[in-house]
């Protein structure tokens, strides 16, 4: 496993331990919320551990399903969400979509008592943007949603596989804005949002409770983001020198 897998493996691997029976977990989508997926599989059958998962995409579920998580599509409230990120910056705001599910993922980060979000040191950040940030629009009208974002300052993209839009799991398309920095998050992703035929933009905002960072090293760091981090601006640089700055596992 390279280290970056290794990373990526054992920041999952501290936010698994916050799984416990009977909770309905969030099930996040890529590459590292698959390792937790594969964690939380080993520890229900290691520790008849009993639990079910909200996927987040039709991968995730297939995944899970593949692991003997049994799944549940229909729900009010979600106890736990381990999901991965693009980007993350130090008052726990995040770019997320880069695997397609920014929907689903989003209405399951809003309904779950605690988010945890999974991600590797590259993915730390001291200003959002330099990830392009995906927009899920409806295809009826999508030229005119093209312009409206276009209109917001950024370069916007229809994001393609062999030369045909990517469909979501929704059936809705995924259109990349590259933004390079994103100054007021907040504002921005409401000022997306109120435009007609956008579904859905990757800026989650106040969502967060707990990032963990994996480091190449074999390190990994436990970031709390408390109610002032989730709607201030102070900002976390996981390569930081000061590692009493924050919490070091």
């Amino acid at each position: 496993m390279s280290k970056l897998n290794q990373a990526k493996r054992n920041a999952a691997a501290r936010a698994v331990e916050y799984v416990t029976s009977g909770m309905l977990v969030g099930l996040g989508t890529g590459s590292t919320a698959a390792f937790a997926i594969k964690l939380i599989s080993d520890r229900i059958r290691l520790e008849d551990l009993s639990i079910q998962g909200v996927p987040t995409s039709r991968a995730t579920a297939q995944l899970a399903v593949e692991h003997g998580i049994p799944v549940l599509e229909d729900f009010s409230h979600v106890d736990l969400t381990i999901d991965g990120a693009d980007e993350v910056d130090g008052a726990g705001r995040l770019i997320k979509g880069g695997g397609g599910a920014l929907t689903r993922e989003k209405i399951v980060a809003a309904a779950s008592t605690r988010e945890i979000i999974i991600v590797d040191e590259t993915k730390c950040v001291q200003q959002l943007g330099r990830f392009p940030l995906p927009v899920e629009i409806t295809p009826f009208g999508r030229h005119y949603a093209f312009k409206r974002l276009k209109d917001l300052g950024c370069e916007v993209s229809m994001r393609q596989r062999n030369g045909y839009p990517i469909q979501t799991d929704n059936g809705n398309l995924i259109v990349d804005c590259a933004f390079n920095k994103i100054v007021e998050p907040a504002r921005l992703c409401d000022e997306i949002n109120v435009i007609p035929g956008v579904v859905e933009n990757g800026l989650f905002i106040g969502l967060t409770d707990l990032v963990f960072v994996g480091f190449k090293d074999g390190h990994t760091e436990a970031h709390h983001i408390s109610i002032q981090k989730k709607t201030g601006t102070e900002l976390l640089t996981a390569k930081a020198s000061n590692p009493g700055r924050e919490a070091r596992d």
